[in-house]
């Protein structure tokens, strides 16, 4: 309960503060904000007791972007993969959350990509803008799940970010975290200190892909996160 109440009466003011500070420092380009957002990663990471371990960052593509397709137990994900992918990347965000007051400024200023999902036109529109960003050179992280996990079981995938890597022609990186589910699971306010474990996978080429080959590239990327997780018979068994 303590840490709980430390880190509540920590984590709003902080948070604030990040965000107000980043209007000015994104005067030094995005990348400088990405360096601040990884100062405010750790700082949540140490802030509720989490202690993360990290494997697989040799598996990062050098030189070249990526998209990287993250299954998402808590909001504690978003710190740690701050805290814990050693290079610059940008978020895929609904186009809502940029109209949010400060947030959807900040969220600009670090270079965020918005996805409209208004209609199905719309959003493919979007994702076309999005992979032509990621082709000059911009690497994403994608929560393919949507939303978080309610019961810490690794949920079905939507295509979305697998349609950006094959239109942008990149490297797909699965990213597996598990324990965060522990720390903070969906609609439960407590926090449980305990050790997070994130592991990057080596990267899948698209190189020749189209569309008709994402449910293949789907299956293969979520192979490796499910292992790790403890997924079902079937999906530890899969190619």
């Amino acid at each position: 309960m303590l840490r709980t109440l430390f880190f509540y009466l920590t984590f709003y003011p902080w948070t604030l503060l990040v965000l107000l500070l980043a209007l000015p420092i994104s005067l030094f380009g995005e990348n400088a904000v990405h360096r601040w957002g990884i100062i405010w990663g750790r700082s949540c990471i140490w802030l509720g007791g989490v202690h993360l371990r990290v494997r697989g960052s040799e598996h990062i593509p050098r030189g070249q972007s990526a998209v990287y397709i993250a299954n998402h137990q808590s909001n504690f994900d978003i710190p740690i993969l701050y805290g814990g992918l050693p290079l610059q990347f940008r978020w895929l965000a609904k186009k809502e959350l940029f109209d949010v007051p400060l947030f959807g400024l900040a969220m600009k200023c670090c270079g965020y990509i918005p996805i409209d999902r208004s209609d199905r036109r719309t959003a493919m529109h979007s994702m076309t803008a999005a992979a032509r960003q990621v082709k000059e050179g911009a690497s994403v992280i994608i929560f393919p799940e949507g939303t978080r996990t309610p019961d810490g079981e690794l949920k079905e995938f939507k295509k979305g970010g697998f349609l950006i890597a094959v239109k942008a022609q990149v490297p797909i990186v699965p990213v597996a975290i598990r324990g965060s589910y522990q720390v903070m699971p969906r609609n439960r306010w407590r926090i449980e200190a305990g050790v997070v474990e994130m592991e990057i996978f080596p990267p899948l080429d698209t190189t020749g892909l189209k569309n008709s080959d994402i449910d293949n590239l789907m299956a293969r990327v979520r192979h490796p996160i499910s292992r790790l997780l403890g997924g079902s018979a079937n999906e530890q068994n899969a190619a």
